[in-house]
């Protein structure tokens, strides 16, 4: 069985209350991402009709901040299909009420995963690629999780070589109190 992204799209959009906002005043970037977390679920679960639990997130960059006041929108849409698992791709923008003005606030992925009744992982629908943007989204959550795997497997601590990293660690604001043999 497959199904079209837009099946599942998610839109949300809610009003951002003092309650919302950091010590700064801007609203708090943890509210933002527990925002995130539940529209992923709702966009997972709509596809594969299963609850869903998110197992990863893809990088989270704050690119600009939120107000107090303004109308913040989150997009999600089933990017990737694996065999139980999903990469929902999140969208969100806040308004100004008063001009008008939209800003792209965060872009991000979220990967769900599928459980059965039983909590156990549970097969997806696979997803329709009907557009050029689609394909290009599908194929870079493939490259994406290539890129993962290959971050987690340098970096394993039997296979990490101090010795390769060494010179590109004193080009940072570190300093090294560890005896190298």
């Amino acid at each position: 069985m497959f199904k079209h992204p837009k099946e599942s799209r998610v839109t949300i959009t809610q009003l951002m209350l003092p309650s919302h906002s950091n010590f700064s005043g801007k609203i708090h970037g943890g509210h933002i991402l527990n925002l995130m977390d539940q529209i992923a679920f709702a966009c997972a679960s709509k596809h594969s009709g299963y609850y869903c639990v998110t197992a990863s997130v893809n990088r989270v960059d704050f690119l600009n901040p939120i107000e107090v006041g303004e109308l913040v929108t989150l997009k999600a849409s089933v990017n990737y299909t694996g065999r139980t698992s999903m990469v929902v791709g999140l969208r969100v923008e806040s308004e100004n009420i008063q001009t008008g003005k939209i800003k792209h606030c965060n872009s991000s992925y979220f990967t769900m995963v599928a459980k059965d009744d039983n909590g156990k992982n549970a097969k997806v629908p696979g997803i329709i690629l009907d557009s050029e943007q689609a394909i290009r989204r599908f194929a870079r959550s493939i490259v994406r999780q290539e890129q993962a795997r290959h971050r987690s497997t340098k970096f394993k601590s039997s296979e990490f070589k101090i010795e390769e990293h060494i010179d590109t660690i004193k080009q940072h604001n570190a300093k090294i109190e560890f005896g190298l043999k």
